[in-house]
């Protein structure tokens, strides 16, 4: 092994390999992952974790800016200033939605799957026998909620989506083209991230009826604006190294959300299928690339299936489930990464703590367990980072209206996912912020929640001298946002109902702790929530203590969160 790479340092590198008889390169073939004038991507690897990017939530169809393509444009103009590139571009959920797809992007899928050859499956449990028939459906646009399993299911998950019919899990509002084959979903990764498999498909609409092509036209625009940025955010991932972990729209929407949904989901063959299928697509194009050491067993197992369906293209049916099987059960998602600060990301999807008594009750995020490891790897760290897909301390107002409707029996209505709605999850959570061996600063980078924000918190009941720091910092979404006019409703609410003086603070989870909201600085006077595609940039002092916080809008302006005096 040669002499490692130097820190600090721009590092310029390059591929080459044979094709046709001719030599390739980086430069040659993908010409739009370098900037203008140079020959080479470049890299550097940093010596600390003090600078970091942050963003969640990057819907293809959202009429709206990419957050990578901003990050790019920011890079661009910082190219030979290595001190100013982060150490991390942290996507922390939501990378895509295969749950949530938009016409064209589902012709698109189909053209890779049959151009590239994708591997077919069987489908056990479904109203079609295997991929092809669901290819070939005449429900297969628009009306894939039809080819769910129809099933007994839970009367509210029922009464939202289905109008009380026997009908599937699968509880997102938008689900008419949810993907489920393995080879959609691999496609799909491929669709959102390069603009090369682009080449290999012609958007011109399939035979829809009309109301179904009109939506097809519409949602055509907004594909067409996300593919012209694909150059640009397949160059920013050439240039920064990246790290990622999953939230529910990158499986399914409400993905282990109860104890109840769970055991409706995992408890057909077919809808346990395709939730199988989006862990094993995250596990190929995003999950291994954090730790492969920690995943190696599910990534074998995984190469063994594709392996063996190379010569006959179709998928073994039993292979494919003890993937799967494999894959659910794996409790290796989460990692870590040393430095300073330690930087610590956090599975809070598949170790949730159940609501045994309530099991339609929302699930705690992390259980005990979970929880006690997360506190095994904070013990003497002097500085951590926490990378948390929902805001550890979210709006209070929110998180109200959530358990309100939980508390009716909702909460698949208000997506009620949040660190306070499990008691016992919380509580231990927030004790281990009280442990006299966890570091003096932490900093929570979040996302899922659609509009950004940033608290200071510290805890009431330590010696003055001991109390720990906390950043809550929340960037989202990278391409997606919160409808305005309903988000100023609660921004002013939440500063009216939840001001310092508030007697309701003391009915909340959290009211040990002082928090202080920062104002972003291009809000109106006294707003503290930003609702603007972007992406999160953070940079961190010697202890720990962040000394920027600003969202690079993707509209092309900066937003500082500015700290009150």
């Amino acid at each position: 092994m040669g002499d490692p790479l130097p820190v600090d340092t721009l590092v310029e590198y390059d591929l080459s390999w044979s094709e046709a008889s001719e030599q390739q390169n980086l430069g040659k073939a993908l010409p739009h992952l370098l900037h203008a004038g140079r020959e080479r991507p470049s890299l550097m690897i940093a010596a600390t974790n003090r600078t970091l990017l942050h963003g969640s939530c990057r819907k293809p169809h959202f009429p709206c800016g990419d957050g990578l393509v901003r990050a790019d444009s920011w890079l661009a103009e910082r190219l030979d200033e290595p001190e100013k590139r982060p150490a991390w571009l942290m996507m922390s959920g939501d990378q895509v939605y295969v749950d949530d797809v938009a016409g064209p992007m589902l012709h698109a899928v189909h053209q890779v799957v049959e151009r590239l050859g994708l591997f077919d499956e069987q489908l056990e449990g479904a109203t079609v026998t295997d991929s092809q028939q669901l290819y070939h459906s005449a429900d297969n646009y628009y009306r894939r909620e039809q080819l769910l399993p129809d099933i007994q299911m839970n009367a509210p998950l029922r009464e939202r989506f289905f109008g009380g019919a026997k009908k599937p899990v699968f509880t997102s509002a938008h689900a008419h083209n949810h993907l489920m084959t393995l080879a959609e979903m691999f496609a799909m990764y491929l669709l959102v991230w390069s603009p090369v498999p682009w080449r290999l498909v012609e958007l011109q609409a399939p035979e829809l009826e009309a109301d179904q092509a009109e939506n097809y036209e519409r949602e055509k625009i907004a594909i067409d604006d996300f593919v012209s940025g694909l150059p640009q955010v397949a160059r920013v991932l050439a240039h920064l190294p990246s790290l990622m972990i999953f939230d529910d729209h990158d499986v399914t929407d409400d993905w282990n959300l109860t104890a109840e949904w769970e055991s409706t989901a995992y408890g057909h063959p077919f809808s346990r299928r395709i939730i199988g299928n989006a862990l094993l697509a995250y596990l190929a194009c995003q999950g291994w690339g954090n730790d492969p050491d920690q995943l190696r067993e599910p990534l074998q197992s995984l190469a063994r299936l594709l392996d063996n369906a190379s010569e006959s293209g179709w998928l073994d049916a039993a292979a494919q489930d003890a993937s799967i099987e494999q894959s659910l059960g794996c409790q290796c998602w989460g990692y870590e990464v040393a430095g300073t600060p330690h930087l610590l990301v956090l599975d809070t999807r598949t170790r949730r703590w159940r609501n045994a008594r309530r099991p339609g009750h929302p699930s705690g995020l992390m259980d005990w367990e979970a929880l006690s490891e997360m506190q095994q790897m904070l013990l003497d760290k002097e500085a951590v980072v926490i990378v948390t897909a929902a805001p550890m301390f979210g709006v209070k107002l929110i998180e109200g209206i959530q358990k309100l409707f939980t508390l009716a029996g909702k909460p698949l209505l208000v997506d009620a996912e949040n660190w306070m709605a499990h008691r016992g999850a919380a509580s231990v959570m927030l004790n281990i912020f009280r442990h006299s061996r966890t570091p003096g600063n932490f900093v929570v980078l979040s996302g899922d929640v659609h509009y950004s924000f940033a608290y200071d918190l510290t805890i009431r009941d330590r010696d003055r001298d001991r109390r720990p720091r906390i950043w809550q910092i929340t960037s989202s979404g990278l391409k997606n946002t919160f409808p305005e006019s309903l988000l100023n409703w609660f921004d002013r609410l939440n500063r009216w109902l939840y001001a310092p003086w508030s007697p309701l603070n003391w009915l909340t989870k959290r009211r040990s702790m002082r928090v202080t909201p920062r104002d972003p600085d291009r809000a109106k006077a006294g707003e503290r929530l930003w609702n603007g595609s972007g992406i999160g940039l953070v940079r961190m002092d010697q202890a720990g203590r962040p000394i920027e916080i600003t969202q690079l809008d993707a509209r092309g302006f900066d937003v500082t969160f500015e700290q009150r005096h």
